[in-house]
């Protein structure tokens, strides 16, 4: 029996955003509303605090849990920001962008599109977790790229202006 268990569980990928939250709760209530997450299963512990939880976002499955300060287990808050980023395609970048932003996203940069082929924004949520917003308008070949890569530099240099 044991060798027809799946190292990947179905239904995940192999790399899984765990995201720690002050508030875990109130996250899963945010990602539903923002960016139609469905949640899966939430695992309360016995001092009120959000153990475990996962939703799926399109295909993906995202885990949430409270920030565990006793266990080390601290969200972005505390530190001031994350340098991490969760790359979210979807179909309609301007639409999710703008439901996030009125479910209070904080907006870092509104919808453009960028010289590879994609349609970006990026937003901090409520719980401090950084989001890049994508939808894929444009088959673009690396050969494409590189040429247009130095011309453009400047644009994105200057897109990443708050």
């Amino acid at each position: 029996m044991a060798d027809s268990v799946r190292p990947v569980p179905e239904g995940y990928h192999t790399a899984t955003p765990y995201l720690i939250c002050s508030g875990g709760a109130e996250a899963i209530d945010f990602y539903k509303r923002a960016f139609g997450a469905v949640e899966l299963m939430r695992m309360p512990m016995p001092n009120g605090r959000l153990g475990h939880a996962e939703l799926k976002i399109g295909d993906s499955v995202i885990m949430l849990a409270d920030e565990n300060p006793e266990s080390g287990i601290r969200s972005p808050e505390h530190y001031g920001g994350t340098p991490v980023s969760v790359l979210l395609y979807v179909e309609s970048v301007d639409a999710v962008f703008e439901q996030a932003v009125s479910c209070g996203a904080k907006a870092v940069r509104a919808p453009q599109d960028m010289f590879y082929g994609d349609r970006t924004s990026s937003l901090i949520d409520p719980f401090g977790h950084s989001w890049y917003i994508h939808t894929h308008v444009k088959d673009v070949s690396s050969e494409a790229m590189k040429k247009c890569r130095a011309r453009c530099q400047r644009t994105v240099d200057q897109s990443h202006r708050v």
